[in-house]
């Protein structure tokens, strides 16, 4: 599906209206053609290849109203925006409901009719990307580029780009990052994009191993070495043998056992617990941390010699916060694998939706995201998740405007807000939202295109 609106259709009887459409769009990088009626505007449509119609609706002949109608007789996925100086509210409400996308007051300045038109490309671009989760949960299709992350912003494509440059390399690799970012994704991207792939990847928490089991689980141990030694085991470097080991949270490795990590990674050799001799062993360490290493060393609670041999790359992940452009793509991705686990179709997710979330702060990352798409979908049961449907803490952006005192700009998201939940709950019926609100049908259409709410 095409994304991009750039063969437009102008039809006016106003020659000086198609001129100026004409130089304002061409300026714009769009390609433009005109009709000078209604009638000939349908055979233009019957050629093909249109996108888009900017169409008057006060013309001889072929009015557009009956324009409208008979283009949704043809077989156009052209996207309809009409324009009057003479027409209501009415008619605005009765062109959107034969098909129109939009509806523009003439008269207008070029800024809102190309506002108008970029409103209409991110719409079509919400519903291809929609599509096309759709289509890739029907056919169990990954998601993602290298190592199937998912990103689109500039930052996680530095990144990835790094992941694909040391991902054949041996050297130990260190992913620092705040909580949730993604930093086990890192790891696994960079095994599976290495001559490794095809070998183990283990994976093992720190922090979650005691400090008197953490050596004989990294390194295993003899039969009889200790109390309750009543078997040998191999340990994880022994598991993941010809494969990459990854070791989270390595700022909590006990500082005794520094020592011993660090000449595994020198002399790449193990000596279990109990055992006289070491045993040679081809694995890559890669480590992660969402703690200041440098600090650590600096106080005392980690080698600096460790920390050297582990960081001969640093791979440092952004915040979702500084990587804004990944939250839809991320959204649309656990919105499809929340829906395939509940057995649920993937809903919609709206423009008002996505806008709430991409301001959102995510103090927890996409770990943070991922948990919040869970419990939208919970309490959502419909096939579309529009900002009355998100949870309350988001939708009031509360961390990122905490320090707003704005009460012009507090007073427009109260509007906002309180214009929508009427939308929602006459299902789009602008009279009767009118009529919730206790405000003229002609204020409420102002106030939606002011709002730019869909």
């Amino acid at each position: 599906m095409k994304t991009e609106l750039k063969n437009i259709l102008v039809v006016d009887d106003e020659e000086s209206m198609r001129h100026m459409l004409h130089l304002v769009l061409d300026k714009e990088g769009y390609r433009v053609t005109e009709a000078a009626e209604g009638r000939a505007g349908i055979e233009r449509l019957r050629e093909g290849g249109v996108d888009l119609v900017l169409c008057d609706i006060r013309m001889p002949e072929l009015d557009g109203l009956a324009f409208l109608r008979e283009a949704a007789e043809l077989d156009t996925a052209a996207t309809f925006i009409m324009m009057s100086a003479y027409g209501t509210v009415d008619t605005a409400i009765e062109c959107m409901k034969i098909g129109a996308y939009d509806y523009i007051s003439k008269p207008f300045k070029p800024d809102e009719v190309i506002l108008t038109l970029k409103k209409a490309e991110e719409r079509l671009r919400l519903r291809s990307e929609n599509v096309r989760l759709r289509e890739e949960l029907a056919l169990g299709g990954a998601l993602g580029g290298v190592g199937g992350i998912i990103s689109a912003s500039p930052a996680m494509e530095q990144v990835l780009d790094l992941v694909d440059k040391v991902a054949d390399s041996s050297s130990p690799v260190l992913i620092t990052g705040e909580t949730g970012t993604g930093k086990e994704l890192i790891a696994r991207a960079l095994h599976s994009e290495s001559r490794r792939k095809d070998r183990p990847f283990v994976a093992v928490n720190c922090s979650a191993i005691s400090a008197n089991l953490m050596e004989s689980e990294l390194f295993g141990h003899v039969k009889g070495a200790f109390t309750g030694a009543d078997r040998e085991r191999q340990g994880l470097f022994g598991a993941a043998e010809g494969g990459t080991l990854f070791l989270d949270e390595i700022g909590e490795l006990p500082l005794e056992l520094q020592p011993k990590l660090l000449r595994v990674l020198q002399e790449s050799e193990v000596r279990r617990v109990g055992d006289t001799r070491s045993r040679r062993v081809d694995v890559r360490v890669l480590t992660a941390t969402a703690r200041d290493l440098k600090e650590e060393v600096a106080e005392g609670r980690f080698r600096d010699d460790l920390y050297y041999r582990l960081n001969v790359v640093e791979i440092a992940i952004p915040p979702l916060r500084e990587r804004r452009e990944d939250i839809p793509l991320l959204a649309r991705h656990f919105l499809a694998a929340v829906a395939r686990k509940e057995g649920r179709p993937v809903p919609e997710l709206a423009p008002d939706a996505l806008e709430v979330m991409t301001a959102y702060r995510w103090s927890g990352n996409v770990r943070e995201l991922e948990n919040f798409i869970e419990k939208t979908m919970i309490f959502c049961r419909g096939e579309r998740i529009d900002m009355a449907s998100l949870p309350w803490e988001v939708r009031r952006r509360q961390r990122d405007e905490a320090e707003d005192h704005s009460l012009k700009k507090a007073t427009a998201r109260l509007e906002r807000e309180y214009i929508r939940k009427a939308l929602t709950a006459t299902d789009g019926n602008r009279t009767q939202a009118a009529k919730l609100l206790e405000i003229s049908l002609r204020a409420l259409m102002y106030k939606i295109k002011d709002y730019g709410i869909e």
